[in-house]
């Protein structure tokens, strides 16, 4: 085939290939609310974690329902509007590892802040086993 042809014919096949749409999808506004409320969560919840404990990005995703959003639990606490209020600095990493993104300070200024709280800290890593976490269970009506 000629170049010509070849260049006629990928440009019409081009201009058949659209991109599929997804059925009412959220506008940049809407994304920013649930966004919003989402961060909102997050605060609300970390708000709960006594001094000389901690949690972590993953156990907080869960606790809000998805286990998989750690990773928008620390965007949302990377954001964090009131750090004296809410205490981030107790949430840490996989295993107990500080957070080398902790926006306060890097991990430096986390240990610094957990070790005040009374949390031992080896190794970069919170003895999980004795400073981890543990939520009360909702009360349920009877």
């Amino acid at each position: 085939m000629p170049k010509k042809e070849t260049q006629r014919a990928f440009e019409t096949r081009k201009s058949r290939v659209t991109k599929p749409q997804a059925p009412d999808a959220p506008s940049a506004a809407e994304l920013q609310g649930r966004q919003g409320g989402f961060a909102d969560s997050v605060y609300k919840l970390v708000k709960q974690i006594p001094r000389g404990s901690v949690a972590t990005y993953g156990q907080i995703a869960g606790l809000l329902g998805n286990r998989g959003m750690a990773r928008a639990v620390g965007n949302a606490l990377h954001r964090n509007p009131q750090p004296g209020i809410i205490p981030c600095h107790r949430v840490v990493a996989q295993g107990g590892r500080l957070s080398a993104n902790f926006a306060f300070g890097g991990p430096f200024g986390q240990e610094e802040r957990l070790t005040a709280e009374g949390v031992e800290i080896a190794d970069g890593r919170v003895n999980m086993k004795k400073h981890g976490w543990i939520p009360e269970p909702p009360e349920r009506d009877s």
